[in-house]
């Protein structure tokens, strides 16, 4: 007997010994099976060079002793056929006659001991973790739990099988077939530089969209509808950063309380787009909606970015259900504890990718290849991202993943975000990330909002956060892009809650108020929550003002929020997870108050000037050296007595601070080799509460200025007034006065 059926036969000898246990046996009525491949994993239709179409199968399970193949008709029936082909611990096969749209599933057979880590168990229907579309909910019965979930004994109860059937209780995978070469489409490109981001959820922006057709609102098709488009067209931002679209799960804890996962990060499928996002079905059409929705994005000058989840998935940790990966290899897939039958847990949500291990590394690198050349992705952010960094404890910056990034030919050309910590020991890695990398730039948050509320004991760390943050990335190659500049996110108050609330209102989440940061570094301007109150409410539109006028003046890259210009509120919720309705929704109503209007038209009117200004959005990090014989530099700081800054005024307590941005010398060529000059700006932050006189720098710093934007009113004057150097002016209490240097 040759090594290889050999090889079939001992694998079908463990599998009619699991199958007699379990009384899971296969059934292969009238399903022709054929060698098939090892390459490419998953489920690809195809034509073969005979003319026989049909749907190659493929699934990595190390470890395993047998995989059956369970394809599902209409009604839901099952037919199963057993993959005899291994190669590489890869399972395989070949059925002629499987079209698109033909749903699947994995039964794979193994031993199930949870003390070692193993824990196959060929009654649970498994997700094949390459399945380009899936089809149905996950709901979590009993049944859907690899152990018995409810055996009296907790403590142990994840080591004690359930050899309840699963299949009829979770989603299938859908076979897809994918012939789109993207030819008509074009890809912005847009330098990092020049980006600006905005963040939003598919679902959430357009629920509430009058323009939007109800059947197409909370859909890939209602972003692309025009009117959602034409709001981001006015905005002028650059890219779209959508929450995550990989197909999640809900939570049990949640689903027993109501509620639903809203965020989706939960991922359980990679290659997938998740299906509660799509108008035109579940049994693929996903997938070509989402394109459309790519390519329509394209067509007005914006990117599209995901924010991916692959440092856990849904199954939780070893008293989660067993969905996909669990069952098809736990040891393979997650990292363990030395007791094995433990997840290790640097997430907070009970597992961790093992993601040095080759095949993990596989099955995250062919996914972002997949959304990049099949679904016309343009960059990713990564959540988590110092998880997946860990070689085999530490955070590692020479660790496997960052190293096939940095060297492949597709990922390494499309914009990388980190979030750059997880929850583990020395998880927290702001600045660490190597060349190609962007961050999310927590310090500049923090630094913002206190500055805002008054609370910076001096203003050295704002100097540092305005000019591009080099105190963490001037080094190794690294821009002042590497910053994602950012003063909310999907997580945390929204913009105008920052400035209504100081504490959390989270009770509608069912946690008691326990869940959400409470370190929110908020200020409600001396009244928690909504007021009628006419002074309290100016004043917090003028913050608002401030807020969003620092962060897209800063050097960096600004990430706005999705209704945040529309004063978008979630009632003081700072962790609406949970929350899919009017909470999380953007409001597309406040744009009839004028107020919030007015608040929109500044941010459009801030972006288009960020866009034409390259001294606001320099490739090159500030030197602060004299350019020229008369001394004139390309970054000073200035007090309000109009002098430059000491290194005693950096450390004494300041409500004033005054940028100038020199245009004459940036760093750089124009696309035709031309030197890049520029307007000159001086921007002037007060969060004092009282007015404060500023003494406007005479030359070499400029002779006249004229003011572009002043945030104490709440629409810019008809005509913008001119001021001579050397004068001083009066900018109120809590504003941010930005003027031009004209002459």
């Amino acid at each position: 007997m040759s090594s290889a059926a050999e090889q079939e036969a001992v694998a079908d000898a463990r599998a009619a010994a699991s199958d007699a246990v379990t009384g899971v046996r296969p059934r292969t009525p009238g399903v022709p099976l054929w060698p098939g491949a090892s390459t490419p994993l998953g489920a690809r239709f195809r034509v073969g060079p005979d003319g026989v179409a049909g749907t190659n199968f493929a699934l990595w399970a190390g470890g395993a002793e047998a995989v059956d193949l369970c394809l599902f008709d209409e009604r839901g029936r099952e037919t199963r056929a057993r993959l005899t082909e291994l190669t590489h611990e890869i399972w395989h096969g070949f059925v002629p006659g499987v079209m698109p749209g033909q749903r699947y599933g994995y039964r794979v057979h193994g031993r199930w001991d949870p003390w070692t880590g193993a824990r196959w168990n060929p009654a649970k229907l498994l997700l094949d973790p390459y399945a380009r579309a899936v089809d149905g909910d996950f709901t979590l019965p009993p049944e859907v739990y690899g152990h018995v979930r409810d055996w009296p004994q907790q403590q142990v109860a994840d080591t004690v099988r359930d050899d309840r059937d699963s299949a009829p209780h979770v989603p299938k995978g859908v076979v897809v077939h994918d012939d789109d070469d993207w030819s008509d489409d074009r890809r912005p490109k847009t330098p990092w530089a020049d980006t600006v981001l905005y963040e939003l959820h598919v679902r959430g922006f357009t629920m509430r969209h009058p323009d939007v057709p109800p059947e197409l609102r909370g859909t890939y098709a209602g972003l692309a509808h025009p009117a959602a488009v034409a709001h981001l067209v006015r905005l002028g931002v650059t890219a779209v950063e959508l929450l995550p679209v990989h197909q999640f799960a809900h939570e049990d804890h949640l689903l027993r309380r109501g509620l639903k996962n809203y965020w989706g990060y939960n991922s359980i499928g990679y290659f997938a787009p998740h299906a509660g996002y799509a108008s035109a079905g579940t049994a693929g059409g996903q997938v070509g909606e989402f394109k459309r929705m790519v390519r329509a994005l394209h067509a007005a000058g914006i990117e599209v970015i995901l924010d991916v989840v692959y440092n856990h998935t849904a199954e939780a940790g070893e008293y989660g259900p067993t969905l996909s990966l669990k069952g098809v290899d736990n040891r393979g897939y997650y990292r363990l504890q030395s007791d094995p039958r433990r997840y290790a847990d640097y997430t907070g949500c009970g597992n961790t990718l093992h993601v040095v291990q080759p095949h993990v590394l596989r099955l995250i690198t062919d996914s972002l290849r997949y959304w990049v050349t099949e679904m016309g992705v343009d960059g990713f952010r990564f959540d988590l991202a110092a998880a997946l960094a860990r070689s085999m404890h530490d955070v590692d910056m020479l660790s496997p993943f960052l190293a096939v990034i940095a060297q492949d030919p597709v990922l390494r050309r499309v914009k990388l975000i980190a979030e750059p910590w997880d929850v583990g020991s020395g998880g927290y890695q702001v600045g660490a990330f190597p060349p190609l990398w962007t961050e999310w730039n927590d310090r500049y948050r923090d630094t913002v909002r206190d500055f805002w509320r008054h609370a910076l004991p001096d203003v050295r760390e704002m100097g540092y956060r305005l000019s591009g943050s080099s105190d963490l990335y001037a080094w190794g190659g690294r821009r002042p892009y590497a910053s994602v500049n950012f003063v909310t996110a999907h997580d945390g108050f929204t913009l105008r809650d920052l400035v209504s609330y100081e504490r959390k209102h989270n009770e509608a989440n069912g946690e008691g108020n326990r869940d959400g940061t409470d370190d929110n570094r908020a200020w409600n301007g001396g009244t928690e929550g909504e007021t009628d109150d006419p002074r309290v409410l100016a004043l917090r539109r003028r913050q608002l003002r401030n807020l969003l006028t620092t962060l897209l003046l800063s050097t960096g890259v600004p990430m706005l929020v999705a209704g945040d210009e529309l004063g978008r509120t979630q009632g003081g919720n700072n962790n609406a997870y949970c929350q899919d309705n009017e909470i999380s929704w953007l409001d597309w109503s406040l744009l009839d108050d004028p107020a919030w209007r007015a608040l929109t038209d500044l941010t459009a009117r801030l972006v288009h000037l960020r866009h034409q200004h390259p001294v606001l959005r320099r490739r090159a990090f500030f030197s602060g050296r004299p350019h020229s014989a008369d001394g004139l530099r390309d970054l000073a700081w200035f007090t309000a007595r109009g002098t430059e800054m000491t290194e005693h005024d950096w450390y004494a307590p300041a409500a004033t601070l005054g940028m100038y941005l020199s245009g004459r010398d940036i760093p750089g060529r124009d696309d035709h080799g031309a030197p890049i000059t520029d307007d000159s700006f001086l921007a002037v932050l007060h969060a004092g509460d009282r007015p404060v006189d500023f003494a406007l720098p005479g030359p070499p710093w400029a002779d006249h200025y004229e003011v572009v934007v002043d945030t104490s009113q709440e629409s810019p004057p008809a005509t913008p007034p001119t001021l001579r150097a050397g004068t001083t002016v009066t900018v109120p209490a809590r504003s941010v006065l930005l003027l031009r240097v004209t002459d």
